[in-house]
């Protein structure tokens, strides 16, 4: 294989991921709490020999989120909650604890507040919050301090984390590779959600960007592999 299609090759598998990291930003727009991501791309250059040839070919150098919060919603609901700021709710799944956004919750059968997906919600010191049956009036406090009918049950354990850490696991789920810290004064507001940050405006023009730039690569690397046969031919033909 070429130096040519070795760089070309390079970029299109960067550009691969873009284009995947894309169309899942566009498909969550409309999900609640969800957050944009993106590729950091940058250069690699390696050394071809002892005179000072090198080759130059694209490296996927990390990924990110955007942290820009999105839009607070008003929905009236008892167990609807937003963040006004910055901050991740805690809650547990199957695969240990993990982070979101996403405080559009439930109470089961069991009085325990959880998530859309099932996943039980934590408080204080990582236990789960439990709501009264019996309760008629639930309020959720700036600070995270949930009372039923005027008496504290439990307070949200809001926690933070260094976004370049942080891993996705489904739509609005992610894993801390570092572990988290406490927010000590966190800003919620109840009966809001979090809309997704994702402009849907510049997703898609950077959709039909990197698909421009997709395709041109195709197109390299198609005439680059026309031209290596041409050459293969000619030096039969001698």
């Amino acid at each position: 294989m070429s130096n040519t299609s070795y760089v070309a090759l390079s970029k299109q598998a960067g550009l691969a991921k873009e284009l995947t990291s894309i169309a899942n930003n566009v498909a969550n727009a409309n999900t609640t709490g969800y957050r944009r991501e993106g590729y950091l791309f940058s250069e690699y250059v390696q050394r071809l020999g002892p005179q000072d040839r090198s080759i130059s070919q694209t490296n996927v150098g990390g990924h990110y989120f955007d942290p820009a919060p999105g839009g607070l919603v008003e929905t009236g609901g008892t167990f609807d909650v937003a963040i006004d700021g910055e901050g991740y709710f805690l809650v547990e799944t199957q695969r240990g604890e993990r982070l979101t956004r996403a405080g559009n919750f439930l109470v089961d059968a069991e009085g325990q507040m959880i998530t859309q997906d099932g996943n039980r919600v934590l408080g204080e010191g990582g236990t789960p919050i439990a709501i009264p049956a019996n309760a008629t009036n639930v309020t959720i406090a700036p600070d995270g301090t949930i009372a039923a009918d005027g008496a504290p049950v439990g307070r949200l354990g809001l926690v933070n984390a260094d976004p370049t850490t942080l891993a996705r696991e489904g739509n609005n789920l992610l894993r801390a590779a570092n572990g988290y810290e406490t927010l000590e004064t966190p800003s919620l507001r109840q009966g809001f959600v979090e809309g997704s940050n994702v402009n849907t405006v510049v997703e898609i023009s950077r959709l039909i960007e990197v698909q421009r730039a997709y395709e041109l690569g195709q197109q390299l690397l198609k005439d680059e592999d026309e031209r290596i046969s041409k050459t293969v031919d000619a030096m039969r033909k001698r």
